[in-house]
């Protein structure tokens, strides 16, 4: 995995055989795109060459979301939540253009908004599919996704849970109808002591307890799904993706991991590239999330 990118600008060539996928927790994509900030989401998508963009935490209205992030540009599958400034999932595909051909034109052929089997889901901005079709007749599957913050002896980590549990059942059936499946978004679970900075102090709290890394046990283990940017990082820590606002959490890199890719083993096998793209400095931050961009060798 690249050392986190601290540049508007690619890393490392592309490869014109790759797709370019995209996850990041916007925190308000109104607040992302802000003309105030000193580096807007636009200004970063702008130089990413991206594919299939994978949003979370949009918290704005359909209509928002398609004049901000340019219609003409994109195909947008966008699940909104039904509470006011909540939650609200993307999945937006490139539709290119003549300085820039799409490498899925006229794609997704098929999309599917809320977690099935979770009564409600379709109203809680958190899961949306979206089926492609692959030159060779290879198929590929994209979610994305944003699990519950949760909340320790609260409603909210019940809900976490049973979203949690629900993915036990979704992951492997997505795995059956293809060999090409990609879970992205902010899962709001470090795996690993290696995921957070200051593991020790969150060992009691949401987003680090035992019974939720152990669903991440499961879905990297007997489920077999990989943890793509673990995969190509090694055992080191981080590179983490999300830091809170508070305090000197981003200058001292004091963050946790918990924006994935996850992918079933053939798809895992194709990436090539993964790459946290860490704001410079504080004051450029267009969310409290970096943008997690893996490069698949696909096409």
């Amino acid at each position: 995995m690249s050392s986190p990118n601290t540049a508007a600008q690619d890393p490392a060539p592309r490869d014109q055989h790759t797709l370019r996928i995209a996850t990041v927790n916007v925190n308000g994509i109104r607040a992302a795109y802000n003309s105030k900030k000193k580096q807007t989401m636009g200004d970063w998508l702008a130089h990413r060459d991206i594919d299939i963009l994978c949003l979370q935490e949009v918290r704005a209205p359909d209509a928002s979301l398609r004049k901000l992030l340019d219609e003409d540009q994109w195909e947008i599958l966008h699940s909104e939540a039904v509470a006011k400034g909540r939650a609200g999932v993307a999945i937006a595909t490139r539709k290119g253009a003549e300085q820039h051909p799409s490498r899925l034109p006229d794609q997704p052929r098929q999309t599917r908004i809320g977690l099935p089997g979770l009564d409600g889901d379709e109203h809680t901005g958190r899961w949306v599919e979206a089926d492609y079709d692959l030159p060779g007749g290879t198929s590929l599957t994209v979610v994305s996704a944003y699990v519950h913050s949760g909340e320790v002896d609260t409603i909210r980590q019940e809900h976490k849970y049973a979203f949690l549990e629900r993915m036990l059942t979704r992951l492997p059936e997505l795995a059956e109808q293809s060999d090409h499946v990609l879970i992205v978004g902010d899962l709001n679970v470090g795996h690993t002591e290696l995921d957070i900075k200051n593991w020790k102090g969150n060992v009691k709290n949401a987003g680090f307890l035992p019974e939720e890394r152990a669903y991440f046990d499961r879905y990297f283990g007997d489920i077999g799904y990989v943890d793509v940017a673990r995969k190509l990082a090694g055992d080191v820590p981080g590179p983490y993706t999300w830091w809170s606002y508070r305090g000197q959490a981003f200058d001292n890199d004091a963050g946790w991991r918990i924006d994935y890719h996850m992918a079933t083993p053939a798809l895992a096998a194709a990436a090539r590239q993964a790459v946290v793209d860490r704001a410079p400095s504080y004051d450029t931050r267009f969310s409290d999330h970096a943008p997690l961009v893996v490069d698949y060798q696909l096409v």
